[in-house]
Order: structure tokens, then sequence, then C-alpha cells
């Protein structure tokens, strides 16, 4: 009963099939997740408010340090501007960085009812591939994603409005986008939040979900 009642309060919990869409976004050292480094993760927790309309939660980032013997293309560093290894960074372990940023989500996932996170990415299957990785190498044993399933906002977006580059659909959707400002994870994963919530609204207000059945 309590749990019935609690997903009563968090309708969030019914929308996805019981999956709390946590959008998440990579910067790394090339495109092999299992041989190049995670350098930087961001996280966003969708929201849901009382008239059923999702909303980007906080941005919550973290620089991690290459794990040992991480690759690292020179290519893939000139396009991000990260420098891996400059202090200033206040880079994390990999173990330490996925601790920090899985707390709020097993927290939330809670709290909402929902049974597990999904996560939300441009091009998703990059960013999953990676956060899993580096889980498993850091001997993650709770990961709060769905191991295999994901929503890909380069598909909804190539549906909503016909692009599937992560500047120009929002640009379609009449979302600000700096391209000075892209390719930080935080940066992007505050875009990719509000392009999610953007599509799966316009959905809602054009019948195709309701939220109040």
């Amino acid at each position: 009963m309590a749990k019935a009642e609690q997903r009563e309060k968090m309708p969030i919990a019914q929308r996805f099939r019981g999956f709390l869409p946590v959008v998440v976004d990579v910067e790394t050292g090339g495109f092999n997740a299992k041989t190049d480094a995670l350098l930087e993760l961001a996280i966003s927790i969708i929201e849901m408010d009382e008239h059923g309309q999702l909303l980007p939660g906080d941005v919550l980032s973290v620089n991690i340090e290459p794990f040992e013997g991480a690759n690292l293309e020179k290519e893939a560093l000139d396009f991000t501007g990260i420098d891996p290894f400059n202090p200033l960074r206040a880079a994390k372990t990999e173990h330490d960085a996925l601790t920090e940023l899985f707390r709020p989500i097993r927290k939330t996932i809670k709290s909402t009812g929902c049974n597990r996170a999904i996560l939300v990415g441009h091009n998703a299957f990059f960013d999953h591939s990676f956060l899993f990785a580096a889980a498993e190498r850091a001997d993650i044993s709770r990961n709060p994603f769905h191991p295999f399933s994901t929503l890909d906002t380069a598909s909804l977006s190539a549906l909503a409005f016909g692009h599937t580059v992560l500047s120009r659909a929002c640009q379609l959707a009449n979302i600000d986008f700096d391209n000075q400002e892209a390719h930080s994870a935080a940066y992007d994963t505050a875009k990719t939040a509000e392009l999610f919530c953007e599509i799966v609204n316009r959905w809602t207000h054009m019948g195709g979900w309701d939220p109040t059945p």
C-alpha cells in the first residue's frame, strides 16, 4: 500500500515503465570505452511537475582521472580542449566520481517509487558504454542504470525536428545553444535535458500520453 501511495504522488514512476530518466554526458580521450579514458561525467535527473510536465533537474558534474593504462587520443583532447593532467581540474578517480553521482540517483529512485534509472543521452550508446565500462573497472556493484536500455535524444530529435545534431536540434526547438560552451559534459547535459523535456512535453500536449490516467 505504501508503495502504491508513493507512486500516486510521483507520477514519473508511471511515465517510463518505472524508469527514472537521467540525462548523462561524457567527455573522453577517444571512442573506445574499454581502452580510452573517461575524463568528464555529468548528469541531470529529470523531474515531473503536478501537471505531468518534465523539467530538467540540476546538473551535477565531475572531472575524472584517466584510469591506469588509459589511452588518450590527441585528436579527442584537441576537440574537447581537456588537459587530463591539469591539477586545477581537481579530478577524482572513476570509483569516487561514480559513487558521488550515483548516490543522488539512487535516492531519487527510492523517493519517486521508480525501480531503476534509464540513461538519456544524445547518441546514448556512446555515453552508456563509457559509463558502464568505468563502473566495471571501478567495481561498482550498485549501478542504478538499466544495463542496456536507453532513451536517445538524437533519435527523438530526428522524429520531432528532422535533425540529429544536438546544436541544430536545440535551435529548431527554440533552445539557446552556445557552440563555444559545447563539448563540456555539464553544458551538453544541460542542453540535452532541455531538449528531452521539450520533445516529451510536446508529445504530451499533442495527446500522446495522458498525464492524469
